[in-house]
């Protein structure tokens, strides 16, 4: 009876072990998690920042319409960083939709 009882409890051990490692695995980064609006908004800026790159060496752009549109999404993420700076590190909601409205603006501009 010893010998079942230590044996589940090594059981339930190792359970717990490999459900923290695969939790943690796959888990966030400490950013997204405490700052999941902010890491939102970055990302969606990491991705056009991406986009107009590619577009650039395609050729669909012109360096100068690529310039204009790095300019516009350095703006928008100044303005990011100074919404968190009046929040201690987190924008609202009102504010994480004014910029994505702002980045849905400059997407559009590097599609026409």
């Amino acid at each position: 009876m010893v010998k079942l009882k230590t044996l589940m409890l090594a059981a339930m051990g190792l359970v717990m072990a490999g459900s923290t490692v695969a939790t943690t695995a796959s888990a966030e980064t400490t950013f997204q998690a405490t700052h999941p609006r902010r890491a939102e908004v970055n990302h969606r800026l990491a991705v056009q920042k991406h986009r107009i790159v590619a577009a650039r060496r395609e050729g669909l752009i012109t360096p100068r319409k690529a310039a204009f549109l790095h300019r516009q999404d350095k703006v928008i993420r100044h303005e990011e960083r100074a919404d968190a700076r009046l929040h201690g590190g987190r924008i609202t909601k009102a504010e994480q939709r004014v910029l994505n409205h702002k980045e849905t603006r400059v997407n559009r501009a590097l599609v026409r």
